[in-house]
């Protein structure tokens, strides 16, 4: 593993890919602002690294909220990028993400609802029924332990919707701690407890399935489950 600009860790790095773990409040891509993102950090690393000159390739091929941590894979070549891109339009790249939600959460199960995004505020609104504009979503979570009326939870998506872990685990009655938008406010927890920890992918030349894992964090609310 290798950290580099703002925090990132590079996990795996080949001539096709770069896996790598995105920290909370970086961008997955740079929105015009001077906020800094993975794409923008990992272009640098390459074209210093392996002394590329012009412009550097990188695909992205998924993303990960600004205030979600979590492993994420690029493209470095327009090939990988559609090869990578076809699995997830496919689901057949499996996310698992990691959160702590307030309350007491119980075994596992499934929720589903339907979901609508309001471009102009960047907002999600969930409903229990099907309504004109609404899609689809669902997830599916396995809580792993409860403390100090918290709950560590395992999720996996099985549509992905914008905001849909944070906006689906909220409407649920479990918000996600340090949400600010969806979930629970608490002055100790600075960013969303959420975290995209595991990939699995088929390799985009090599077609075998590799998995990449992203460390479990050591700040609040993680901590109180270490």
């Amino acid at each position: 593993m290798i950290v580099i600009s703002n925090g990132v860790q590079v996990l795996y790095e080949d001539n096709h890919i770069i896996v790598a773990i995105k920290p909370a409040g970086v961008l997955s891509q740079s929105d015009g602002s001077k906020s800094p993102d993975m794409l923008t950090i990992l272009k640098a690393y390459i074209k210093e690294k392996y002394e590329k000159p012009g412009e550097v390739y990188l695909g992205l091929v998924h993303r990960l909220d600004k205030p979600v941590s979590g492993v994420m894979v690029f493209a470095r070549t327009s090939k990988a990028a559609s090869r990578l891109s076809e699995q997830i339009r496919q689901g057949r790249v499996d996310k698992i993400y990691r959160c702590v939600v307030d309350g007491v959460l119980d075994g596992e199960g499934r929720l589903e609802n339907y979901i609508r995004k309001d471009e102009e505020t960047n907002m999600v609104t969930v409903s229990d029924k099907e309504k004109p504009g609404f899609k689809v979503c669902y997830l599916d979570y396995k809580a792993i332990c409860t403390k100090d009326g918290l709950t560590l939870a395992e999720v996996k998506l099985g549509t992905g919707r914008p905001h849909q872990i944070r906006a689906q685990m909220s409407h649920s009655g479990h918000p996600l701690l340090g949400d600010q938008k969806y979930g629970k406010r608490d002055k100790n927890c600075k960013d969303v407890a959420l975290q995209a920890f595991r990939l699995s992918f088929e390799h985009p030349v090599k077609r075998e399935i590799i998995t990449f894992e992203a460390p479990f964090p050591d700040d609040y609310p993680w901590s109180l489950f270490a």
